[in-house]
């Protein structure tokens, strides 16, 4: 194994809810074992880059209700190709060449299910859109 490799395994964080048992398909291993640990390490990341998509989108967001905000989200990353596969890059970017070896033999059903856990990542941190006023941090980095 690379270094590069072994330093993005150990940056990932533990989740101790998923569990693997020998019943469990490739597709849902890959998806708690690589997909799950990445996407909340890039948290933080995902939810500056909503921030930004947001603003870019001339900040409608803000005069929907919360159930059009859940849909806002659900659109931005179902419909919007260039904000989907920005989202891709930032987490295949974090798997390691074996991870990503077993990505491109099944990348089709392994998106979707990145993008259903990311989808769900921004919805429940929805509460950290509340704010039009963040963006000037995003400008000030």
């Amino acid at each position: 194994m690379s270094t590069r490799d072994e330093f993005l395994l150990t940056a990932r964080p533990t989740i101790s809810s998923i569990k693997i048992n020998n019943n469990t398909s490739d597709e849902e291993r890959f998806q708690n074992i690589t997909l799950r640990p990445i996407i909340k390490f890039q948290n933080e990341l995902l939810v500056m880059v909503f921030k930004n998509y947001i603003k870019k989108h001339k900040s409608v967001f803000y005069d929907l209700n919360i159930e059009k905000r859940l849909k806002y989200i659900e659109n931005a990353i179902h419909k919007d190709i260039k904000f989907r596969n920005a989202l891709k890059g930032i987490i295949i970017g974090q798997f390691t060449t074996k991870e990503y070896a077993n990505y491109i033999k099944n990348s089709s059903t392994i998106n979707k299910r990145m993008m259903a856990i990311t989808k769900q990542q921004l919805q429940t941190n929805i509460q950290l859109f509340d704010n039009p006023d963040d963006y000037d941090i995003l400008e000030a980095i």
